[in-house]
């Protein structure tokens, strides 16, 4: 058997013809596996869905019980079988409950590893590799030299230094509300910080989610409600999160004189921090960048390798430079930009 017999691209994703499933597909379709619970990876109106239990609690939050006809739920290592295709669900460490997903079918063996990091995160479980599969797919959102990311933990430190340099002024961090949003709550608490943290209301359902599943956040307060909004001057020397779309409408705006900081893998290129701007770039990502994508395709060290959304002619070439087989799927349908 091929690999493309066993995954190929299709208009709605990678489709398993022997299993018949998809992979994160952008349609509804009878059979999906989902490696995690991000909008573009996500979606709802399938069928019948396989994902790892706290995968399958965050599409619950945001789009209902009944996103899907039925779910089933597969702890990491959990081998499930469909029709003859054995599917295994193994850390990414993207997100709380990210997966790649393992299928295994006709002696062939091909990882799909959904979006993927390789730094610490204390709100999810670490990448592990998967090691020589026929078949490694990988996105390549920061796909190219250019791309490579500071230590986090400094980057908060960055933005400690900046609280204490100007302790009359409120920090506003636009952060995504799933992932990003827990990440950077942790990793200013283990940066020392220990007051309040306020947070705009659209990301209450997710913390208390990722709360449930024993990721600890420390005490977080309303930014928009009872006392401590009415007056602007209390915001003065405190840390202020929200989606990044809130921190330049009429929400942003009620805090004083206000340092707007931006924790995305994006900040690391200037036109697009001035773009929104932010003055104090946090270059925090929840994406592998250009050395751990190569890094990981070493480590993993696949018969092939396919490269899915982000910059794949990049990684497309510097597999030609190291003697590495790679093609890229351009599958559409997946967003880069909530890093």
């Amino acid at each position: 058997m091929k690999p493309q017999e066993l995954l190929c691209p299709k208009p709605a994703g990678l489709y398993c013809a022997p299993g018949d499933f998809y992979i994160d597909p952008t349609a509804p379709v009878d059979r999906a596996v989902i490696t995690h619970g991000h909008a573009d990876h996500a979606r709802a109106g399938h069928g019948t869905v396989l994902a790892t239990p706290e995968t399958l609690d965050i599409m619950a939050e945001r789009y209902g019980a009944e996103h899907a006809a039925s779910t089933q739920a597969a702890a990491y290592g959990e081998v499930v079988n469909r029709d003859g295709v054995e599917v295994t669900l193994v850390p990414a460490g993207h997100v709380l409950g990210s997966a790649q997903a393992v299928v295994e079918f006709g002696g062939l063996r091909m990882v799909v590893s959904g979006d993927y990091k390789r730094r610490r995160d204390p709100t999810c479980r670490a990448f592990e590799p998967v090691r020589s599969p026929d078949v490694f797919v990988t996105e390549a959102t920061f796909g190219l030299p250019v791309f490579r990311h500071p230590d986090s933990a400094e980057e908060v430190s960055k933005l400690l230094r900046s609280v204490r340099q100007f302790p009359d002024r409120t920090h506003m961090i636009g952060a995504y509300a799933l992932g990003k949003a827990q990440r950077v709550i942790r990793l200013l608490r283990d940066g020392g910080w220990e007051r309040p943290i306020f947070v705009h209301g659209a990301l209450n359902r997710l913390n208390a989610l990722y709360e449930r599943h024993g990721i600890a956040l420390g005490p977080l307060l309303p930014a928009t409600e009872g006392a401590k909004a009415a007056e602007k001057k209390n915001f003065a020397g405190e840390i202020v999160i929200g989606p990044p779309s809130a921190l330049q409408d009429r929400w942003g705006r009620r805090f004083p004189d206000p340092v707007l900081c931006f924790a995305s893998g994006w900040m690391s290129v200037r036109a697009r921090a001035k773009q929104r701007g932010v003055e104090l770039p946090l270059v925090i990502s929840d994406h592998a960048d250009w050395d751990e994508l190569t890094a990981t395709v070493e480590e993993v060290d696949p018969g092939e390798l396919w490269i899915t959304h982000g910059r794949e002619e990049g990684l497309e070439r510097w597999c030609e430079l190291h003697g590495r087989r790679a093609k890229a799927l351009r599958l559409v349908g997946y967003e880069d930009d909530d890093d």
